[in-house]
């Protein structure tokens, strides 16, 4: 019997190519998503300082001027991590839909594999099949020469 080939392994491959293209996409995009959370963190470690040392600067007393530079500096790192934020939310939409074109892939891609095992099962039980008959008539054949050689 002819050895097994699946007629969509192109198909297959094509499909296991784009899929982990989009994981290595995925991937990327949940790094840039963890990036711009450590960089938030940051910023708000950066804007308690900044308010610490506010407070600080009430309790000793300053000037106007620098009262005034402190509630700019705090207001405009506020401003900052908003903007941030909001970066860090479209970033984890577009996480999001990445998430779900692997899953659609992922499904598309399984299809093929089963379609694949299915595939390698009935080969498997046509050949089993196969050397069965070949069995049997081996057995039959040598049965029938036996027969003739005592009969003859």
């Amino acid at each position: 019997m002819k050895q097994f080939k699946y007629r969509l392994e192109t198909v297959l491959t094509y499909k296991t190519q784009v899929l982990d293209n989009l994981k290595v996409e995925h991937a990327a995009i949940v790094q840039s998503v963890n990036r711009k959370q450590d960089e938030i963190r940051s910023l708000n470690q950066e804007l308690t300082g900044f308010e610490q040392d506010f407070d600080k600067t009430k309790e000793t007393g300053a000037s106007i001027e620098n009262y005034r530079l402190f509630d700019m500096c705090i207001g405009r790192m506020e401003e900052i991590i908003d903007e941030e934020k909001g970066r860090l939310k479209d970033l984890k939409k577009k996480e999001n839909e990445k998430r779900q074109e692997v899953i659609t892939a992922k499904v598309d891609t399984s299809k093929f594999e089963k379609l694949k095992e299915k595939k390698v099962q009935e080969y498997q039980k046509a050949v089993m099949k196969a050397d069965e008959v070949f069995v049997e008539e081996f057995v039959s054949n040598t049965a029938l020469r036996m027969r003739h050689q005592h009969r003859g």
